[in-house]
């Protein structure tokens, strides 16, 4: 079986700690053979802020893959958001900003959706959308296919369609084609999963996008807690089984516990 932890959201800076220590403890009891970590880690990408975020990654003993959020780029240093963006992230998270992870049961892409000339809004471009496709048609049908980005790509409610990312319309349908399963964000603090679609013949292929809370901030939406998803996947007798948790962090009982499970059914090609 695979087991991903699924995180976003974080804004060290604003983190509260014992939901910090909580989320340690989580990610100890459940061993995930991955941790994908969408962006905004920081509050204002700030060297303490990211020193914090690297400390947490350190101690989660787990390996990571992450990709950048808007507030992972400078907002008042200006000097650094036109010349240096990213520097603050790549000192301290590494320098690839859309990494890869390839296992014998997993494809885990991540998508760099920020752009340093806008403040909040993120985007996708033609020759993303074209690269993450090519890569999805190469993996095997054996594996889980993930895509990591920040920015979402479905709204759940009216108000967010604004925060949707600019050229979803054109990835979602592509990527899907191309054979992703799933496509995680974050940004915008609600966790939800709904079904995505691509585009090509009679019966367009369904997958699914997977939103996150913020996992350890202040900051939460809507009265929802601290929220992470753990996403288990495994194949048995060659059909594919995926199911999603949903963990929000209890302040009564200062840990992450379970508050729904939701299997995704996940297409293959001859799957009825």
């Amino acid at each position: 079986m695979t087991r991903i932890l699924h995180l976003s959201d974080t804004h060290f800076g604003t983190e509260r700690e014992p939901v910090v220590q909580a989320l340690l403890a989580l990610a100890e009891a459940l061993q995930p053979q991955l941790v994908l970590l969408g962006g905004d880690i920081t509050q204002r990408a700030r060297h303490s802020q990211f020193a914090a975020a690297r400390r947490f990654i350190q101690a989660l003993q787990r390996p990571v893959l992450a990709v950048p959020g808007n507030h992972d780029i400078p907002l008042f240093n200006l000097v650094a958001r036109v010349f240096d963006p990213y520097g603050g992230y790549r000192r301290a998270l590494g320098a690839t900003l859309e990494p890869v992870v390839e296992t014998d049961g997993l494809l885990a892409i991540g998508v760099n959706t920020t752009r340093p000339g806008r403040h909040k809004n993120g985007q996708v471009s033609p020759a993303q959308v074209a690269r993450v496709a090519q890569r999805l048609r190469q993996a095997g049908d054996d594996r889980l296919r993930v895509l990591l980005l920040h920015h979402p790509v479905r709204a759940a409610v009216e108000s967010d369609r604004s925060n949707l990312l600019i050229g979803a319309d054109v990835a979602v349908p592509a990527w899907v084609d191309a054979g992703a399963d799933l496509i995680l964000g974050g940004h915008i603090h609600l966790p939800y999963i709904l079904p995505i679609h691509g585009q090509a013949g009679a019966t367009p292929r369904q997958a699914w996008t997977v939103q996150a809370g913020t996992a350890v901030s202040h900051r939460v939406r809507d009265g929802i807690s601290n929220s992470v998803n753990v996403i288990d996947h495994l194949i048995d007798n060659g059909r594919h089984q995926c199911a999603v948790q949903r963990w929000d962090y209890a302040a009564d009982e200062a840990r992450f516990r379970c508050v729904a499970t939701r299997a995704l059914e996940l297409h293959r090609p001859g799957a009825r």
